[in-house]
């Protein structure tokens, strides 16, 4: 076990972590005493279990009665005779729910395997608050029975900080969305006392293996580890390495996590395939289903040598056909068959490593294996042999492989061993730039100009990039976004919204500065909101001669952590004050949100011609940072100022919605932009290489409404 200080708080707390796992789930915890040094301990005994010590993983299903109430889950979903009474009472049977959150595009590579639908009509959020629920129940009675006189008091006066890991590929809708369903349990209620954290899986391996002090030589002396975690429904794979500047402390994400949907219940998929072509026609077609759920349960568990064969026990003795590899109730799968069940999975895990050491920053030399699906001879074996051959030095960590996550997300938060992670797309904002006749492209573009009230031209659909792609970033890294908005009446000015966009398309970035050079794969990632009451909003003068309101602030971010977070900040009184922003992903339809159309969000149509005297409602100036709002609900356009810059350190960084043609609407006031300014402690985007680079200047003045990040 790592060195760890004692508990500095105050008071008693308790770290409980829930690793939801999509075919077995655990739990691992840490009880916060003043002065203590923490230890991480595991839940090894739950309800329904028959062996006497327990075990420290349940099944993650559950049953449901025809009233949408959860009537067994875990061990007890799975106890003698449990299928009858389901079936007499109509309960229906729920699993891998946990996959019913993946984002879109995230897909099985089997075509053949469809995930069981939820029940009841009941939402994902719901059957995992029930399922987190039951959870919590259990460490509740195992912590309350192991630590007497302690456990009782955690649950009533204690603080309990409950983390939930989830697969690398697990972005912000799909936090927000176990977020939901951790309130709706009850575990993080409203006004409580209680947090809440998130971790991904590739991150709390890495955690369990620092934990156990599993680190090798090379990988102490700098060279990166690569984590494969190979669970039930997913393969999650992490590259990381010693942070140089950290004295042996922290590590750096050195490449971008990879998530695959090629988990353990692929073997059982393609194991069902085979049983539907070798059973077809026959009486013993029906008993597939059985066939499959007896083989998940030992055979493929047992399965090391593809020369010896196995059997499946299913039926009794009387079932019998030798033609069928049939004998007393038992069907006889080669080894040579079962191995092909397997090949899917192991070729995602060699495929997927060699990818991440070809991209890592730095050299990789060692591999771990995480996970339930590690335990699998055959399967190690292989991966073993033909990873080593590359000159990789893999591994299979003997400790408790099954509880490698849950463990991890507890260690995660006791000791923070991982400060920079990798960013997996550019990121930035949808902005208007100042037109510059001098330069080709916006000659080109010039009848898409919009016109200031100043009388500069700006080009509309921009994309001011903020973070590029592939990027290491510091956990404490701040971005900041100088946001500045105008409108005719000040009571607008109670709250400020603002889109975050991504790019995740393989143009230059000389070339995905212009949306509609490739708009479909543009997609907004979430709107940052701030409340905005007690900021001092002056009335201004524009020029000509009209009255309007002003809002003047900075939008910080940080997403260098698991979780993007966001602040607001401004002056008064010649000091800073900052108040948290809150993050808003869209997720009632993960589908539509994940793959957004390009054409609906970023082809608005623009008012080319506004006339410079154009002096009404559905416009407004702000001295030398100009801004144009139209009345369209739906986005803003953030106008660039050309105003001098003697520092040329980094580009703008504007983050703005796009927008409809200003419909006059005389009612209606307008919004500005805001600038943004990324903090020195940021890394620095390379625009030099950019044809263009003069005008990066321009750019860097003027930002509307916001910005986006992440």
């Amino acid at each position: 076990m790592s060195e760890r200080k004692p508990y500095s708080g105050s008071g008693r707390k308790l770290l409980l972590a829930f690793d939801v796992g999509t075919t077995y789930s655990g739990i691992s915890y840490s009880i916060l005493d003043p002065g203590l040094k923490p230890e991480i301990h595991g839940v090894h005994k739950f309800p329904g279990q028959i062996s006497a010590g327990g075990d420290a993983k349940i099944p993650s299903i559950m049953y449901y009665d025809q009233n949408g109430r959860m009537r067994a889950a875990g061990a007890e979903a799975e106890r003698e005779g449990i299928e009858i009474m389901a079936e007499e009472e109509g309960w229906v049977k729920t699993k891998w729910f946990k996959l019913h959150l993946r984002p879109k595009g995230l897909d099985f590579s089997s075509s053949s395997i469809s995930l069981p639908p939820l029940p009841l009509q009941k939402t994902v959020v719901e059957v995992l608050s029930d399922f987190l629920r039951y959870l919590n129940e259990c460490a509740k009675q195992y912590i309350q029975e192991n630590h007497p006189g302690v456990g009782s008091d955690l649950w009533t006066g204690s603080e309990i900080h409950y983390i939930l890991p989830h697969p690398n590929g697990w972005e912000g809708p799909q936090r927000s969305l176990m977020r939901q369903a951790a309130e709706m349990a009850c575990l993080v209620p409203s006004g409580g006392r209680n947090q809440l954290s998130f971790v991904s899986e590739g991150e709390a391996s890495l955690n369990r293996c620092i934990e156990k002090g599993l680190l090798n030589d090379s990988i102490r002396g700098g060279e990166g580890v690569i984590i494969v975690d190979a669970g039930g429904g997913t393969i999650d794979m992490s590259v990381y390495a010693l942070d140089p500047k950290s004295r042996g402390k922290w590590f750096e994400e050195i490449a971008q996590p990879q998530c695959h949907l090629n988990g353990s219940i692929t073997v059982t998929e393609e194991a069902g395939k085979y049983l539907s072509r070798a059973l077809k026609q026959s009486k013993y077609h029906d008993d597939i289903p059985i066939i499959k759920e007896k083989f998940d349960a030992k055979a493929k568990c047992a399965f090391r040598n593809p020369d010896e064969p196995y059997y499946v026990q299913f039926g009794t003795v009387r079932d019998r056909d030798p033609s069928l590899s049939i004998q007393a109730g038992k069907l006889r799968l080669e080894g040579k068959d079962i191995a092909t069940f397997f090949e899917p999975s192991i070729e995602c895990i060699i495929k997927g490593v060699l990818a991440q050491e070809s991209s890592s920053h730095q050299t990789v030399t060692s591999v771990f294996l995480v996970g339930g699906f590690s335990n699998n001879g055959y399967l190690f074996k292989r991966v073993k042999n033909t990873l080593e051959r590359r000159g990789l030095l893999v591994s299979r960590p003997d400790t408790r492989l099954n509880k490698a996550v849950a463990d991890g997300a507890v260690a995660g938060v006791l000791d923070r061993p991982i400060r920079s992670r990798i960013s997996r797309n550019a990121f930035g904002v949808e902005c208007s730039i100042i037109y510059d006749s001098m330069l080709r492209d916006h000659v080109q573009r010039k009848s898409q100009c919009i016109e200031t009230l100043s009388g500069e031209k700006a080009i509309p659909n921009g994309f001011n990039l903020l973070l590029h792609k592939d990027t290491r970033v510091l956990e404490t890294e701040e971005f900041r976004c100088s946001y500045t908005r105008g409108v005719w009446n000040p009571r607008e000015l109670q709250t400020m919204e603002k889109q975050i966009l991504c790019y995740h398309g393989s143009l230059s970035a000389d070339k995905y500065k212009w949306i509609y050079n490739d708009s479909a794969n543009y997609r907004v990632v979430c709107t940052v909101k701030a409340d905005l009451t007690g900021i001092s909003i002056p009335r201004c003068i524009n020029p000509k001669g009209q009255a309007y309101y002003k809002v003047s602030l900075d939008v910080i971010l940080l997403f260098g952590a698991t979780e993007l977070k966001a602040k607001i900040a401004w002056k008064e009184n010649g000091k800073e004050r900052r108040r948290d922003a809150e993050v808003i992903y869209e997720t009632e339809d993960l589908d539509s949100f994940q793959d957004v159309e390009g054409s609906r969000l970023f082809s608005e149509s623009f008012n080319t011609n506004v006339p410079s005297n154009a002096a009404g409602p559905n416009q407004v100036s702000t001295t030398e940072d100009e801004r144009i709002r139209d009345t369209s609900p739906l986005s803003w356009v953030t106008v660039i100022s050309k105003k001098k810059r003697k520092d040329k350190k980094k580009p703008a960084h504007d983050e703005s919605k796009p927008r409809e043609k200003p419909a006059h609407d005389e009612n209606k006031p307008k919004r500005k932009p805001a600038r943004l300014n990324k903090s020195p402690s940021a890394a620095e985007p390379d625009l030099e290489s950019d044809s263009e680079a003069g005008n990066w200047d321009a750019w860097a003045k003027g930002w509307d409404a916001g910005a986006g990040w992440y």
